[in-house]
């Protein structure tokens, strides 16, 4: 069916007057800023009002005095009622929809930190609110990281607004007043201090019960909530002494915070600049790029016009960026550093500090020959998406494929108000981080662009017999702004507090649907039956709404990024890099097509026997059985293929692969995407972690794949009682769920589980091909595993040892995102 979108305004008791029994349009609902929101869920009938009646009784109390007291109640009690009733409904429709939702009268918002020493499923306490309150640790959340609460304020409190009575009237300049929490019981003030002025006085803090050394633990002191490291050689019961930093000028707890509030720290050190000498190297002509280490930091400058080979040149770093701060850094992560992706390797340039693909010959120098004639074995291409406005509920935009140097992005992001939350510094650090702290950094940073409970959410209302489309029109009738609230969903007739479990079940039931072959949105694979692929011909399925679709999916697919929530459908491989803005090169038709890829790649063995094959620039296409003939190029018709533009017909075929054949779907997928997350946030994953961030870590039964393996090579004799296969499965076992993924994905070519087992693996067609581990002498191969994800087979080396086998195996798997040469 056709979906308009009509306005639908935001007020006690709307909602649709249609019947529920058949699809109705639906749109969005206005939006109204939180002062709006609290005149107009404040125009009920005051409390304790009283009719004119009620004055007259006044008057002759002593005849019916008694009799009109109880009158006066029960309408005060009717009356308190309708008002509580009217505040409780205001802005909740009955229809299904999208509504703003303010934070509620008597309601504040807080943002507490978890304690280093509760665990998922813990509780603990803090002072919220005027009260001290306790706080459930969620199972998805660790120490450290931040929790939004609701909390009710008391009468005394929410008469002074919503946030928190005067407990920050202060404004930072110390404590003062009773309305700031209280020192904890565990604290005790140093007395008789002799202090200048500006300094803090000290503390004497007592080691609760259970910590021990190297631990951390949480006090209050002056209105802070702070966070103590007991020292290694202390214990519990004893005491030590802290010097608390002085009050920030920040909201104080009992007070939500803005966005505003969360300035980026390393801002002030990105300011100031390093200056760097370097001599231009030999063969480098002006104009032209070259890579160097600076501070450690790979950059790219470009040479002067009026510069030449082995003059001196300087420029300026920001010292943010070449003096990283030191940490621990996983094994993986320092291995990552020395490989690429084909030759491909993203770059600071140093102009505007914007990431930049390049790509390095073998001496170390920018390859310039990759930017001229089309190479099969070296060319790349990169999605690029042009924004044509700035619009707040529908941009516009348009994807190419362009060279990797033009796939430029930016290495900041700022807030709307302009203000920098993350800089370069930040995002190359998160790029050497092992998989689980860039999750932990990914949604760190995702707290902070989600827009603060106190300035409004979410109210997603749908009807669960029409699911997909009261879906549809709700999230496409929110602002850029409004998908990043905090959504609240309720399905219409049944009852139901969203506390999590609702969303997770709306976003699984909406990306299943959407991912259902049968809908004619997408297709699966012809060379993956577990992954899934744009089908070219969606317009068939739904004709008149089926692009307003793909934008619907980017949202949904950016939001369950930024919520934490998980997609229910794997993309094939060349759909995450082109998200990434990764290269993709003709190896990569491989993967969507491999007979196809293989007759291409055929035409160059042929030489000028080739015009004998009467081909031109153009390919067909065959739909419902009806064939067409698409150009490749403008006039592709009238263009033979000859041995001299034989690499201009097999780019033209790449990029009509990789992008022509579902360009206005794709362009339509991305800009719903990058309506959510930034651009720059997703430079730190490649694409194999991007699947599983989005896909989630699939539950994988390690007795059910042993069981359901086969072998061959040099291991088909002795199976799984080979020395090697032995050591193969006891390496697998001792993996987290994360390895046995990339495993999985590194050899199926997809991070799913089979839903019906290992028993039931799919190849290529649909047919069942199932895990084999082929055994190869260590001589006749490389040095590490391969893969074979045609038939789901991992080519294993006769290694020498357990510990050799388990150190390639894990950086294989690990480093295949990467593309460096296994063979």
């Amino acid at each position: 069916m056709p979906f308009g979108f009509s306005k639908k305004k935001s007020s006690s008791g709307s909602g649709n007057d249609g019947d529920d029994s058949k699809p109705q349009r639906t749109g969005s609902a206005s939006s109204t800023s939180p002062s709006e929101r609290k005149s107009q869920n404040g125009r009920s009938k005051p409390r304790g009002s009283v009719s004119k009646d009620d004055k007259k009784a006044k008057g002759d109390k002593k005849a019916k005095g008694d009799r009109k007291d109880k009158d006066r109640k029960d309408r005060d009690k009717k009356a308190k009622d309708k008002a509580r009733r009217q505040k409780s409904e205001a802005g909740r429709p009955n229809g299904p929809g999208a509504v703003p939702a303010g934070s509620g009268g008597g309601m504040a918002t807080f943002r507490v930190p978890v304690p280093s020493n509760v665990r998922p499923g813990e509780e603990f306490q803090v002072f919220a609110g005027g009260r001290i309150v306790r706080v459930r640790c969620p199972h998805d959340s660790r120490p450290g990281q931040s929790l939004q609460i609701s909390v009710p304020l008391d009468e005394e409190s929410n008469s002074n607004g919503a946030g928190g009575g005067t407990a920050g009237a202060n404004g930072g300049g110390g404590p003062s007043g009773p309305d700031l929490p209280p020192d904890s019981d565990n604290v005790t003030k140093i007395p008789n201090q002799d202090l200048r002025e500006g300094e803090q006085p000290a503390y004497m803090v007592k080691i609760p019960e259970g910590i021990r050394g190297g631990q951390q633990f949480p006090v209050t002191i002056q209105g802070q909530q702070l966070t103590v490291t007991c020292p290694n050689a202390a214990r519990p019961g004893m005491s030590v002494r802290i010097v608390p930093p002085p009050p920030s000028d920040s909201p104080p707890l009992d007070r939500p915070r803005q966005p505003q509030r969360m300035a980026n720290p390393n801002k002030r050190s990105n300011d100031k600049t390093q200056m760097f000498e370097v001599i231009v190297p030999k063969g480098v002509l002006p104009g032209q790029p070259f890579a160097l280490l600076a501070g450690g930091v790979r950059v790219l400058v470009t040479c002067p016009k009026n510069a030449a080979a082995g003059q001196k040149i300087r420029f300026n770093l920001p010292i943010g960026l070449v003096n990283k701060p030191d940490g621990p850094k996983s094994k993986l992560a320092e291995i990552k550093l020395s490989y690429d992706k084909d030759g491909w390797t993203r770059t600071i340039r140093a102009t505007d500090m914007k990431f930049q693909w390049t790509r390095f010959d073998e001496n170390g120098g920018v390859d310039t020959a990759t930017s001229q004639r089309f190479d099969d074995t070296k060319s790349a291409y990169v999605l690029k998406l042009d924004f044509h406005d700035d619009h707040d509920k529908m941009r516009q935009g348009s994807v190419s494929l362009v060279t990797p140097e033009k796939g430029v992005v930016d290495s900041n992001i700022k807030s709307v108000t302009g203000q920098e939350l993350v800089s370069y510094q930040d995002i190359a650090n998160a790029q050497n981080k092992s998989y689980e702290d860039k999750i932990q950094w990914f949604q760190e940073t995702c707290s902070q662009l989600c827009v603060e409970w106190n300035e409004g959410h979410m109210r997603m209302n749908v009807r669960r017999e029409y699911l997909l489309s009261d879906s549809m029109e709700a999230v496409m009738s929110l602002s850029r702004k409004d998908l990043r609230k905090v959504w609240r969903f309720e399905f219409i007739g049944e009852a139901g507090i969203d506390a999590g479990g609702l969303a997770r079940e709306w976003f699984e039931l909406v990306t299943d649907e959407v991912f259902d072959p049968d809908m004619g949105l997408w297709q699966t694979s012809a060379t993956n039956q577990m992954c899934m692929q744009i089908n070219p011909a969606s317009e068939i399925s739904c004709p008149e709404d089926h692009l307003i679709y793909f934008r619907f999916i980017g949202r949904i697919m950016g939001k369950a990024m930024f919520d934490r929530q998980l997609v229910k459908g794997h993309m094939v491989k060349h759909l995450y890099k082109h998200i990434l803005g990764w290269p993709v090169m003709f190896s990569d038709l491989k993967d969507i097509d491999e007979e196809y890829y293989n007759s291409l790649k055929g035409l160059k063995d042929m030489g000028s026997d080739i015009e004998y094959l009467y081909a031109d620039f153009t390919t067909t296409e065959e739909t419902l059985g009806v064939k067409r003939t698409v150009e490749l190029v403008p006039g592709g018709a009238d263009i033979d293929v000859t041995e001299e533009n034989l690499p201009e017909y097999i780019e033209a075929n790449l990029k009509y692969r990789l992008l022509g054949r579902y360009e206005k779907q794709l362009n339509e997928l991305l800009l719903g995407f990058f309506d959510v997350i930034p651009e720059p946030l997703l430079t730190i994953f490649d694409f194999q972690e991007l699947e599983l961030l989005m896909c989630g870590l699939p539950e994988i039964d390690i007795d059910d794949w042993k069981e359901n393996t086969e072998y061959s090579g040099d291991y088909v004799r002795e199976g799984p009682n080979h020395e090697v296969c032995v050591w193969f499965w006891e390496i697998v076992s001792e993996y987290d769920q994360e390895l046995k993924a990339r495993l999985l994905q590194f050899v199926t070519g997809s991070s799913g589980a089979p839903a019906r087992g290992f028993s039931s693996l799919q190849g290529i067609n649909g047919r069942v091909m199932k895990f084999t581990i082929h055994g190869v002498a260590l001589e006749n191969c490389g040095a590490f595993p391969s893969p074979y994800t045609k038939s789901n087979r991992i080519d294993l080396p006769i290694y020498g040892s357990k510990d050799e086998l388990g150190e390639k195996l894990k950086i294989a798997i690990t480093m295949a995102a990467t593309g460096f040469d296994i063979e």
